[in-house]
């Protein structure tokens, strides 16, 4: 490489640009001037970014906003084109009227409650979704609490009055079985259905398969087990997946392949920024729930020093003995030597000495599913009084009695978590109260954050405070599928000016992305951008985006 100085190679890669007389434009001008951004031509912004090379941010640089709109559209179209390809074949252009069928109705009719505005809009835009002529593939976001659970059973006994299948898929046992129980006294002899967990024994296990695979059953309610290729229906139409970002994208897409054109419903009740959506999940429909039911008492929080603890447990007693429940949540299972996080078996040893052995109940993540269902079970039934846990007790766990949440090492966790936290209680008709322990010293994050849960209770006002505090990255987590990476963007380490650009950016090219797959008009500049995303941006990324799809 001597002689090969950065000047020369400059030189070089200049010439050859200069000698490109024509590089294809897939952007239409009206594309490059909407939403109030105006976007430079894509010779152009090669050609002056060869040439004036910055480190200037984004939001000076306008050669550097083009490329990076041609990524997001790029990586728009790869999501779309790999996991849509039935959709695109077969777009219905019709405006399809949302119809409740008559099965359905009489389901809402008997309900015990009146369904919100909100769960209302949510069903039409489901019963709309599943008349079309191709299978529906919506992410339903909705708080804590919005009862999102209700519409996603109601859209599914749609599918199952057709004569359809259908499967609700959910992370934890715990929660399978209590979504079992709630659809099961929901729809009684109605439907038939069954839970198949990994605590069922060969022999239940053989025959519910059986029974999927002959039609017998309508609904089937599972773990992962349901995902196992022994497990065969009949004719799958529809798929619930409960707390979708505890699953990857090829346990999704196993599931919905046991069936042809199958429906699927993926639900979170962890709000997703609006940026972190538009990058990971810009090929699903998205539907927001934010309304929740009328009578819910606000969960009063308060933050205290962990020096405290004695006085809550002096206090706590009180009200263990006067019959309320409490949750205590513990960030780790047991302490090691590198570690000062409290741990949750030796919070459970002290607080059986406090309140007695017989009212104090311990589940974690790696108790056996039977040892975890049974203490939940004698929480739920009031026989315990206080359950000690880890984040086990997290996502869904439902038990209106219990009305005190504590949370030590607050600090540790991040604001969406401690908001899915505090949602274990407020289901009830009592005043419920949520407790926040740290130790510290405590960093301006952690201020900041446990200052954001005493002062708010919307759990998408949080989520995008959490964004600010932690950063895109952070916030989806490494255990799941994290953000794409870009080289023109940084949607990790964005201001809020910046992160704002990049909404409208990723907004722009979603919007786009779909005219050019849906639209015949734009043929021309379709071609082009596949020839983009295939030979310019990362043949790579379109290669893994195919097989994940």
């Amino acid at each position: 490489t001597a002689g090969l100085t950065q000047k020369f190679m400059r030189g070089f890669v200049l010439r050859c640009l200069e000698k490109i007389d024509d590089l294809p434009e897939w952007v239409t001008p009206e594309q490059l001037n909407k939403n109030g951004v105006s976007l430079t031509g894509f010779k152009d912004s090669l050609l002056q970014l060869h040439q004036h090379f910055s480190q200037n941010s984004i939001m000076e640089t306008p050669y550097k906003q083009r490329l990076c709109f041609d990524e997001f559209l790029a990586h728009q179209l790869a999501l779309i084109l790999s996991s849509r390809k039935v959709q695109i074949a077969e777009a219905d252009s019709c405006d399809i009227t949302s119809v409740v069928r008559p099965f359905v109705q009489e389901f809402i009719d008997n309900l015990s409650f009146k369904l919100t505005n909100g769960q209302q809009e949510i069903l039409n835009v489901l019963m709309t979704d599943l008349n079309k002529s191709y299978p529906m593939v919506r992410l339903l976001q909705g708080d804590v609490g919005s009862g999102k659970t209700i519409v996603a059973i109601l859209a599914l006994l749609d599918q199952i009055d057709k004569g359809g299948q259908a499967a609700f898929l959910s992370p934890t046992g715990i929660l399978t079985k209590q979504h079992f129980e709630t659809i099961k006294a929901m729809v009684g002899d109605r439907v038939c259905v069954e839970i198949l967990t990994s605590s069922a024994t060969a022999k239940q296990k053989r025959l519910i398969l059986e029974r999927l695979k002959n039609g017998e059953i309508d609904l089937i309610v599972g773990t992962h087990s349901i995902i196992q290729d022994s497990v065969e229906f009949k004719n799958l139409t529809f798929c619930v997946i409960d707390e979708q970002h505890r699953f990857g994208v090829e346990q999704r897409v196993a599931l919905s392949k046991k069936g042809d054109n199958v429906h699927l419903l993926s639900m979170t009740a962890t709000p997703i920024p609006r940026t972190l959506t538009l990058a990971c999940y810009g090929d699903m429909d998205v539907s927001l729930l934010t309304e929740k039911p009328p009578g819910r008492i606000p969960i009063h929080t308060s933050v205290m020093c962990a020096k405290k603890h004695q006085e809550i447990k002096d206090k706590l007693a009180q009200q263990v003995k006067a019959g309320v429940q409490c949750f205590w949540v513990c960030p780790v299972i047991e302490e090691s030597e590198d570690s000062n996080l409290t741990a949750v078996t030796k919070r459970y040893e002290d607080l059986q000495t406090a309140f007695g052995a017989e009212q104090v109940g311990l589940v974690h993540g790696k108790m056996k599913p039977k040892e975890k269902d049974a203490v939940m079970l004698a929480f739920q039934k009031g026989d315990l009084k206080v359950l000690v846990a880890t984040t086990v007790i997290e996502v869904g766990v439902n038990v209106p009695a219990a009305t005190i949440m504590v949370i030590e090492n607050a600090e540790r966790f991040g604001l969406a978590q401690l908001h899915q936290l505090r949602g274990r209680v407020g289901r009830g008709a009592d005043a419920s109260y949520c407790i926040l322990l740290y130790k510290q010293p405590l960093s301006f994050t952690g201020v900041k954050r446990l200052e954001a849960m005493r002062e708010h209770d919307d759990g998408f006002k949080l989520a995008e405070l959490d964004l600010k505090l932690r950063g895109a990255g952070e916030t989806t987590g490494t255990q799941q599928s994290g953000l794409p990476k870009f080289k023109f963007s940084d949607l990790e380490n964005a201001t809020p000016d910046e992160q704002e650009f990049y909404d409208l950016l990723l907004e722009q090219a979603n919007a786009y992305a779909w005219d050019l797959v849906q639209n015949p008009k734009l043929k021309t500049e379709f071609d082009h951008a596949k020839h983009y995303l295939l030979q310019i941006y990362n043949k790579t990324n379109a290669i893994e985006y195919s097989k994940s799809g």
